[in-house]
């Protein structure tokens, strides 16, 4: 059976047809309300607030993607921080893990700067989107397996819409959602590949998947990662990348 499309878009048609889902997607999951638990969780943190932030008004609902549909580096991550990305609402923004992150991005090309404090601080990703498994911050930054079923959806079409050539899955939680939907869509040659950082996987339709640890306190301040191993990711993906010709524009949050 058919797709149902006789002549589908292309050029700028496409374009705008792909810009206008990727902005239903982002407002889809700024309203969702799936999760009572996180719901109720990332309000009271915005209400309670955190004393150094006392003057902030806290984001506290679901945290959309930062980036651009047409990417060709997507970045998954965990969940948003409760006094990270739930009070700034961008994406790794307000915390020490994205001081990291965007540190790294911006040393590998796919920022214009290395730090990342607020939605309005002028921060540009070029060819680079970041989304994550759970869009709401979750207590002691750990969803559910419900809760991370419910937020399946938002991902699938994430991973849908962007055309990626490289996907860099920080953490093994992220890891593991990228394979189940990866297993869904036949994207390996054979078994599931097991999560490592480092790890280099061909998938299909010439695409890569990295695998990196997640620059959380836990493994930044013990030393698992370093700044070097981090940033060695992210020029393995900018390698990957050059074997593509295409770049996109820079994306402002």
């Amino acid at each position: 059976m058919g797709t149902g499309r006789l002549n589908p878009p292309s050029g700028e048609a496409a374009k705008q047809e792909r810009m206008a889902a990727w902005e239903q997607l982002q407002r889809d999951i700024v309203q969702c309300d799936r999760c009572p638990r996180l719901r109720a969780h990332c309000r009271q943190v915005a209400r309670e607030k955190r004393r150094a932030y006392r003057e902030w008004i806290y984001w506290g609902r679901p945290v959309p993607d930062f980036g651009s549909p047409q990417a060709r580096l997507l970045i998954v991550g965990l969940a948003p921080a409760a006094h990270g990305a739930n009070r700034t609402g961008r994406m790794f923004t307000g915390d020490r893990s994205g001081q990291w992150l965007y540190r790294a991005l911006y040393r590998a090309g796919f920022a214009n700067q290395a730090h990342s404090e607020s939605r309005h601080d002028g921060l540009e990703l070029y060819d680079c989107t970041i989304t994550a498994v759970c869009h709401c911050a979750p207590p002691q930054n750990r969803p559910t397996a419900q809760e991370l079923a419910n937020c399946r959806p938002w991902l699938e079409r994430t991973l849908h819409l962007v055309p990626f050539r490289v996907l860099v899955a920080l953490g093994q939680v992220a890891w593991q959602a990228v394979v189940r939907h990866g297993r869904s869509r036949d994207w390996f040659s054979g078994p599931p590949p097991r999560f490592a950082h480092g790890a280099v996987v061909p998938l299909s339709q010439g695409r890569w998947l990295l695998g990196c640890y997640h620059p959380s306190q836990q493994n930044t301040f013990t030393g698992r990662l370093t700044e070097e191993m981090f940033d060695q990711v992210f020029t393995t993906a900018r390698k990957l990348l050059e074997q593509s010709p295409t770049r996109n524009a820079p994306c402002h949050g």
